[in-house]
This record gives structure tokens, sequence and C-alpha cells, in this order.
């Protein structure tokens, strides 16, 4: 997968520039390293690469607007990179559109596994490409209320307009209409969609639940307090 895999990694800071792009190469990654938000977005543009790395502070255009510019043009999956695990930017980068995010300072293994999860779970280790999900549902279309979701078309429809996701988006609302009525836990959440082996911050399945709620309807999900989320048949 890695040899084939471009990435995009936009930091100011030369040295963790540098150096994280020499441990991404020597994992057999292809690699384009931008000093700032201007030039990463040029990139982009130019290159179409497979995932996007972005530092949270950037100059000129920072992080969280880099991240919504690429998000309105594409579903390329975006890890932000924060120095602070507590940071208000965590949160600001995934409603912008983040499927995950490192908090710096960072071990190189620990970055180059988040990146091949987000990979594995947008189907580009599976031979699908990148930014298209796969589903872990049933085939058929699937309907709740004016809420279709069609698990083999990789379509939703709400009130018979369609529903634009990201993939990452189209995964969790799988997890949800593959059993509805069940309360599924943040933590079974981060393992089936995150493909996270390891305890994550809760935060990112937050977010992004209130970005799905926000397409599908605010009352289609529902908070069960202690326990998790859950579809509404």
């Amino acid at each position: 997968m890695a040899d084939q895999t471009h990435v995009l990694f936009v930091e100011d800071d030369d040295v963790i520039r540098e150096a994280t792009q020499l441990a991404l190469e020597r994992d057999g990654f292809v690699v384009t390293a931008m000093p700032d938000g201007l030039s990463g977005l040029e990139a982009f543009r130019a290159d179409r690469p497979d995932i996007a790395l972005l530092d949270v502070m950037l100059p000129g255009l920072d992080g969280v607007s880099l991240c919504r510019r690429i998000r309105d043009e594409s579903t390329v999956p975006v890890i932000m990179l924060s120095a602070r695990a507590d940071s208000i930017d965590v949160v600001l980068g995934l409603e912008a559109g983040a499927d995950d995010y490192v908090t710096k300072p960072f071990d190189g293994a620990v970055l180059v596994a988040r990146i091949r999860a987000v990979l594995r779970r947008f189907g580009h280790a599976g031979g699908a490409r990148a930014g298209e999900p796969v589903s872990s549902a049933s085939g058929g279309t699937l309907t709740f209320g004016d809420l279709e979701v069609d698990t083999e078309g990789m379509e939703v429809r709400r009130a018979g307009r369609p529903v634009a996701l990201t993939p990452t988006e189209m995964r969790l609302l799988l997890e949800f209409s593959s059993a509805p009525g069940t309360v599924l836990s943040r933590d079974k959440l981060l393992e089936r969609v995150w493909d996270y082996g390891w305890g994550g911050d809760t935060r990112v399945v937050d977010v992004h639940v209130q970005r799905l709620r926000h397409k599908i309807g605010q009352d289609r999900i529902e908070t069960v307090r202690g326990f998790g989320y859950k579809l509404k048949a």
C-alpha cells in the first residue's frame, strides 16, 4: 500500500517537516512537503494526493482553514496535527472536515499506523479509490423515515434529495444503519469506523456524529447518556 500512497504534508517547522518527510519516505510513502497553508493548497490542487497531513498552526492560511478548503473540493482523508491534545483547535479541525488528528510530538511509527488506519477505512488498501468508503453493512436500501441509505451504491437521500457525506461520515452511518435502535458506544465506534485497536479520543466520534446529524436530521441519531449513540429505527 505505502509505495503507492502519495502524502501531502504541510508543516511550517523546518525540523519537523524534514524529519517527518524522511521517516514517511523510509516507509515507502511518496511525500510532498510544504511550509505554509497557501503552498499546501496549491500542491493539493496540482498533485491530488491520497491523504493530507496538516499542522493546525500554519502561516498565511491556517490548517483548519486549509482543511475546510480541501473539504470543499474533495473527500480525500485529512489528518490534523496539533501541539496540544486539549486544544480547541482539535475540535475546530474535526468540525472543518478532518477525519482524525495526531498530537505533537508524535512517534513516527504511531503516525504511520494512523495513516494506514485511515487509508484502510477509506478502502485505499483494498483496491478501492482513495476517498471511497467501504460498506460494513449488507446490500440493499435501508429506510428510516425520510432517510434512505443505499449500502451498495454508497448513496444517501433525505426526503428524496441526495445527501453528500464524507467517507468517514458514510462509514459511521453504515454502522448505525446496520443496527438501528442498538446503542453503539464511542469506543465501539472508534474501533469499527476509525480502526482503532487502542484507546482513542472520543471527541473524534462526537464531532462526526454532530456533523452527521446536521446532514441527515438532528433527531435521527439519539444520544444515550453514559453509553453512546443509536439510530432511531
